[in-house]
């Protein structure tokens, strides 16, 4: 068993410890001896986390585990699953007895164009108790101060769990200082925030109701042993607690809880990734090897989502179900001519790239950069490296976002300050907003270093005009990309063919909870 001495200090870590270590001790005596004692959680911080008492929790073997299900792994059971959310019953073998006996399970079918499962961390197992506690706390505005704020409020299924603004409103109707990033995949990123402060979604979790721009009005007090107290006045979130975790409300497994429902906020099977699957599928049968989707491949989707009805896909390309299925080879032309300029002219998968379309980097775009000039709120993952691990190239930093779910979270940008897709198209072909941090990946070397040769020679330079920065007068010339009208305008529709099947009913509908 483990003691987090952090959070006791000086003497008290060591009486805290030998107490604790006293209590399991007599503990196991009187499990011995068949005698009922109390868990040693009394000794920890009751609203931060307790020692599980198993005496009110199912042993994990015997709860409704969730597990992932993702075609690139088990491509038979993922084509036998009918649905995203699927409960099953089916035989297992008890570890403690060995004895057969049937065990229910929900198998999430992870959506295609995703070959990984969600990485799940091994003292958060995924059980359907957790789950479900999870959700519960992720719409109930319990969390915040007056209970006016809740996790959706700010990240809405509705709304592709942001809430379409360039800066969220929280408690008192205070204003954030970013727009609210989408919970969709959020899951498949390794650092949470758009400055990466939280290392995972069950840290992530714990920000909120800390913040007074968000969740905390600023009473007196911890704002977590607030909102505790506030969960553990209602008997159904008590007896939650218990069955899930074995503890009663606390800071720990609300946390827990809450990232167990966000690892289940997953999307893909778009028009893209059906069509990649097709290629596969081709080449297979042609046996040639060559794995790169052709306009033949959109051509055979457009086909079936047109046939299908398939208005969620439709509706994502600007399509109309009936007047536009005569266009299908035309359309399926400009999304092929779109994905090359994705990956190749507009070198937009130098950061987008992968299952979910971000290398889970963070760049300095140039986003909100005035006159050169970064605002001073605005040093992204700079601010938040730690001391002696400063990177200056990190200053104006902000997280690549994932392109899955695009059309529901607008504005863009990590300031909300472009509103659609077109516009975000112009901002990159103008090579993002010149400034002394300005990412490599946005920048001009073969012009910057043309001025450099040009000064030391002393002969004029010729070419895209250069900014010069700080006391070393550094030459900074943003990448034009020089896309076309036409390049452009496909571009945008490969972006479009990103967008996968809405968030399954069961996990974007507040009030459907599973039996």
């Amino acid at each position: 068993m483990r003691c987090n001495l952090r959070t006791l200090p000086g003497a008290a870590s060591l009486a805290a410890l030998l107490i604790l270590a006293g209590a399991v001790q007599a503990q196991d005596k009187a499990k011995a001896d068949n005698v009922s004692v109390e868990p040693p959680s009394a000794v920890l911080p009751t609203f931060e986390y307790q020692v599980p008492d198993t005496r009110v929790m199912k042993p994990l073997d015997d709860q409704v585990r969730i597990v992932f299900i993702n075609r690139s792994q088990n491509p038979k059971e993922w084509d036998a699953l009918a649905a995203f959310w699927n409960p099953v019953t089916e035989q297992a073998t008890d570890s403690r007895t060995g004895k057969t006996y049937a065990r229910k399970l929900v198998k999430i079918k992870v959506p295609l164009g995703l070959t990984q499962s969600p990485a799940v961390p091994p003292e958060n197992p995924m059980t359907l108790s957790r789950w479900a506690l999870g959700k519960k706390l992720y719409f109930d505005p319990i969390l915040s101060s007056d209970r006016t704020v809740s996790c959706a409020t700010c990240h809405d299924p509705q709304k592709g769990y942001t809430d379409q603004s360039p800066v969220s409103t929280g408690i008192h109707g205070n204003k954030g200082g970013v727009s609210a990033p989408t919970v969709v995949n959020a899951a498949y990123s390794p650092l949470q925030f758009w400055d990466g402060r939280a290392a995972s979604l069950e840290e992530q979790a714990q920000g909120p109701p800390t913040n007074p721009l968000e969740m905390f009005d600023g009473s007196p007090g911890d704002a977590w042993e607030q909102a505790v107290k506030r969960i553990k006045a209602m008997p159904e979130y008590v007896q939650m607690f218990k069955e899930a975790y074995g503890t009663e409300p606390t800071r720990d497994a609300a946390a827990k809880a809450i990232a167990t429902y966000e690892r289940t906020v997953l999307s893909g099977n778009s028009i893209h990734d059906r069509a990649d699957l097709a290629m596969r599928r081709r080449v297979d049968e042609e046996e040639s090897g060559k794995f790169e989707i052709q306009a033949k491949d959109y051509e055979v989707v457009l086909k079936d989502a047109f046939s299908r009805k398939d208005l969620s896909a439709l509706k994502a390309l600007q399509l109309d179900p009936e007047k536009d299925v005569a266009r299908v080879g035309e359309i399926a032309r400009k999304l092929n001519s779109g994905r090359q300029v994705f990956f190749g002219k507009a070198r937009c998968n130098s950061c987008h790239v992968g299952d979910n379309f971000t290398d889970n980097q963070f760049h300095n775009l140039g986003v909100g950069v005035k006159d050169g000039r970064l605002p001073k709120d605005a040093l992204g993952r700079f601010a938040r490296l730690a001391l002696g691990h400063k990177d200056p190239d990190l200053i104006g930093a902000f997280k690549t976002p994932t392109l899955r779910g695009l059309l529901g979270t607008g504005p863009y940008m990590h300031d909300g300050s472009e509103g659609n897709l077109q516009k975000v198209v112009e901002f990159y072909d103008d090579g993002g907003r010149a400034n002394e941090f300005l990412d490599v990946k946005m920048r001009d070397y073969d012009a910057e270093q043309a001025y450099r040769d040009g000064q030391k020679a002393g002969t004029p330079y010729k070419g895209p005009e250069v900014k010069l920065f700080g006391k070393d007068r550094k030459p900074v010339v943003p990448l034009h990309l020089k896309l076309t009208a036409e390049e452009k305008d496909s571009l945008a529709l490969f972006m479009r063919a990103l967008e996968g099947d809405p968030i399954d009913p069961m996990v974007a509908q507040p009030d459907r909870m599973p039996e």
